[in-house]
């Protein structure tokens, strides 16, 4: 069973968990938008 209590810690605990996950969502958008821009530019060079 999981334990969502953080007791007197929650005020620090919960927020980082929050961050952490914005940080991973930002860097997979990054990654993957990195990664499209690549596609296209690569299809681009071959298509010349």
């Amino acid at each position: 069973m999981l334990d969502f209590d953080a007791g007197k810690y929650a005020a620090f605990v919960w927020p980082a968990y929050g961050l952490t996950a914005l940080v991973f969502a930002v860097m997979i958008a990054g990654s993957l938008n990195h990664a499209r821009r690549w596609k296209a530019r690569c299809q681009a060079m071959d298509a010349a």
